[in-house]
Order: structure tokens, then C-alpha cells, then sequence
């Protein structure tokens, strides 16, 4: 089946969240915040809602910190005004790169990401110019133990509506459109399982391989721009 594992980056993501756990309790707010304040505070009829505690609690927000972020944006004094901002680039070895942000000051964030990628080996390019090669698809990554039996999850996952999968050594990438993503994972929840990673994301059609030297370069430009407060997700389709 198509489809390209990408547990290494998972891994490598997991353990930067881990190191910048403040940051992501931020970031993570602001995407609540944003999610509650346009669709409300009900995430049962607020799945951009939903899909954002699901993510907060997947990297270990507490509950505490996502309802402050949900009674800030339907409160009296929800007056900050986020918007989504999209930058496409070229990282090292012409990889192509996403950069998501929630900003209120764009002359703040352009030249942030910018300096970002032109430090690093990188350049930003025109509005459209790399979105064509990502699609946007609910993602779920299951680890491969000897309880799971490989032909039951796959047709769970099928009949729940998911619409790809693919089975490597490390595990399953299980692949959707965004929405049937909530379906396909809460049917997959009832049955027990747990995901190394559950979210909607832009997938690549097609990756760029990188050489060492290339990769540590580029690794150096992700880690910046992830570290930047008003970036929330960066998508690239740099191969494992």
C-alpha cells in the first residue's frame, strides 16, 4: 500500500517536545484558543476544537492549562486576534517546507521565519509554491507488538473508513481524509489501541533525500523554526 513511514522523525520530534514542554503548553493554548474562539467551546460539536485537546493531551498538556486556553477565548476578555499564516520554502537539498503560524503581528513573524531559513541553509519561496506536493490527511501511527494481529487492525481500520495503510517493521501508518480521522480513531480507541501519533497533518506526495551534512543542516533550521513562538506546525517531506 502507498504510503512512507516516518517514525525516526516522530521520535526526533517527541524528544524536542520533551526538552521544550513550556513552549508546547503555549503553543498548544494558543491553538485551543484560536479553535474555541471561531467554533465555540463544545468540542462534541467543535471538531477543530476537539481535534486540538486531542493533540494538547497527546503531548501531555493538563487539563488544567486547556481549559484556562477555552474559558480565555469565550470569556468577556477574549479580544486577541490570532490569524493563520502560511510560509513555503525550501529547506537544504530543496526539501520542501511548510511553515504553519498563529500570529497577531505578521511584520514580527515574516522576518523571524525568513532569518530562519536563510541561516540555515534554506530560502522562503512564493505562495504556492511547494503547497501542491502536500495533502492533507489524518495520520495515526500504531507500534508493532506481538498482541497486535496485522490483518485485524487493518480491516478495522478500513471498515472504520480509513483509506490507506501501511505496515513497516516499527508499526502501522494508518492514513484518512480529515473527516473521517475522528471516526477512524475512536474506533480504533474502543478496541484498545494507543497511537505513537494521532493527527491531522500535510502529507507529501513525494520526498527529497538528504545527505548527512544536508540533514544536520536542516535538522539545525527546524529546530529553529519550531522554536519560534508563533509557529505551530512544520511540515516538510525530507525522507528517514
Amino acid at each position: 500500500m502507498a504510503g512512507h513511514s516516518k517514525w525516526k522523525n516522530i521520535q526526533n520530534r517527541k524528544g524536542a517536545q520533551d526538552a521544550k514542554r513550556g513552549k508546547i503548553f503555549q503553543k498548544m493554548s494558543r491553538e485551543i484558543y484560536v479553535a474555541a474562539k471561531s467554533g465555540g467551546d463544545d468540542p462534541d460539536t467543535n471538531p477543530a476544537l476537539r481535534l486540538a485537546i486531542d493533540k494538547s493531551k497527546s503531548a501531555n498538556v493538563p487539563n488544567d492549562v486547556i481549559q484556562r486556553a477555552i474559558d480565555k477565548a469565550t470569556g468577556a476578555g477574549a479580544d486577541e486576534n490570532y490569524e493563520e499564516v502560511i510560509y513555503e520554502g525550501y529547506g537544504p537539498g530543496g526539501v520542501a517546507v511548510l511553515v504553519y503560524c498563529l500570529t497577531e503581528n505578521r511584520n514580527r513573524t515574516g522576518p523571524n521565519i525568513r532569518v530562519a531559513f536563510n541561516k540555515n541553509g534554506g530560502s522562503l519561496g512564493e505562495s504556492g509554491s511547494v503547497n501542491y506536493l502536500f495533502e492533507r490527511k489524518g495520520r495515526l501511527f500504531i507500534e508493532r507488538t506481538a498482541e497486535i494481529d496485522e490483518d485485524a487492525i487493518m480491516l478495522l481500520a478500513l471498515e472504520a473508513g480509513a483509506e490507506d495503510i501501511l505496515s513497516t517493521e516499527d508499526g502501522f501508518e494508518i492514513l484518512t481524509e480529515p473527516s473521517e480521522f475522528l471516526t477512524v480513531k475512536e474506533t480504533l480507541e474502543a478496541e484498545a489501541f494507543t497511537f505513537v501519533s494521532a493527527e491531522v497533518d500535510m502529507v507529501p506526495s513525494v520526498y527529497a533525500e538528504l545527505s548527512d551534512e544536508q540533514e544536520e543542516q536542516f535538522e539545525k533550521m527546524i529546530d529553529t523554526l519550531e522554536d519560534d513562538d508563533d509557529v505551530q506546525n512544520v511540515y516538510h517531506n525530507a525522507g528517514n
